[in-house]
């Protein structure tokens, strides 16, 4: 994990403001797409009240949607990305739990903690008007006044408990405190993986930065820096999805943004997806006819051409590597070998 700060370091430099955008999700035909609005609409956000997380913007919410895209793009099923969230969040992040010990424990507790109430406070009546037919001494107002209000109490504390115990079981607390936790130390996370001497993150931390920056992204959706940072997490943590839709934002915002238009033309492709790879060649094209003088574009691009069997344009870009390279540079043989390795395919 030790090139993560760097990584982020060549991200800030890269990056600048701009308008507002949606996470992309390229899809590989419209029955995926159907499949993929179906599922979004059968789980339930589990901050939000009763919101499916198709119709939530709650960032649990954008995480879970794209959980679900990246889950379908590995060939689950609807049933084992169903399952998925039931593990992590719990049965009642689907609008159909299954009738278990639990949730016949929800339905029981709070009628009973209704019929228990009610029968205090009947009880508690009856006594009352049996004790005002006795020829006792008078009560004070005060102490009358108390008993009043010390009817409701026993219901009351039966209803907060039930409350309490079913929100504690079935309720996302933990997922929300977590994302709470991570939006809290995303500036000190981000001050350590920028700052070479200090420790560097180890993956679960890298997540918890992604998380806090998808959160300042929501409410700061503009800010191409922003999602241009989030995209370098994604590829850091291997979140093809993550990176691939920041990059998209930052592109889109602002296209002539060299940085932003190398990022989601990487991105693109290391992307398992075919159609997802020609785009990621077709813009590292156009950056390679805009300077020919990048060494990392000729890279990316000598790569994308060599995995999509266009060995002669691979070859051409790392010949021009040679060129631009100094001749005691580590990275000649390496391109030399990749060459001679191109050249034995097209025979």
């Amino acid at each position: 994990m030790r090139f993560l700060p760097g990584m982020l370091m060549l991200v800030l430099m890269m990056a600048a403001p701009a308008r507002a955008t949606t996470d992309v999700m390229p899809f590989r035909n419209e029955a995926q797409e159907q499949q993929f609005r179906q599922l979004t609409e059968q789980l339930r956000c589990p901050k939000c009240q009763n919101n499916s997380i198709a119709d939530s913007n709650a960032m649990i919410a954008t995480d879970m949607r794209r959980k679900v895209y990246d889950l379908m793009q590995e060939g689950k099923s609807r049933q084992e990305i169903i399952d998925y969230m039931v593990a992590r969040y719990g049965n009642f992040v689907t609008y159909d739990p299954p009738l278990t010990p639990l949730t016949v424990l929800l339905w029981v507790l709070p009628l009973a903690a209704i019929v228990a109430g009610g029968w205090i406070i009947v009880a508690r009546t009856r006594r009352r008007v049996r004790l005002r037919r006795e020829p006792l001494p008078a009560d004070p107002p005060v102490s009358g006044a108390r008993a009043g209000w010390g009817v409701y109490v026993p219901g009351a504390v039966i209803a907060l408990a039930v409350s309490a115990g079913g929100y504690a079981l079935t309720g996302s607390y933990p997922q929300v405190r977590a994302w709470q936790q991570a939006t809290a130390q995303a500036p000190g996370l981000l001050d350590r993986a920028l700052d070479p001497a200090a420790q560097p993150l180890n993956e679960e931390e890298m997540a918890r930065l992604a998380l806090g920056l998808r959160t300042r992204l929501q409410r700061d959706p503009g800010n191409a820096e922003g999602w241009m940072m989030l995209g370098r997490a994604g590829m850091a943590l291997g979140d093809a999805g993550t990176a691939t839709g920041a990059y998209a934002n930052a592109y889109r915002l602002d296209p002539e943004n060299r940085g932003a238009a190398l990022g989601y033309a990487e991105a693109l492709t290391r992307s398992s997806d075919p159609e997802d790879n020609r785009r990621g060649g077709e813009l590292l094209r156009r950056l390679v006819s805009r300077d020919h003088t990048d060494i990392r574009v000729l890279s990316l691009y000598a790569f994308s051409a060599f995995e999509q069997g266009r060995s002669g344009e691979a070859v051409a870009a790392w010949e021009m590597m040679l060129k631009l390279l100094p001749a005691g540079d580590a990275r000649r043989a390496v391109i030399e070998r990749s060459i001679r390795q191109a050249l034995a395919q097209e025979k």
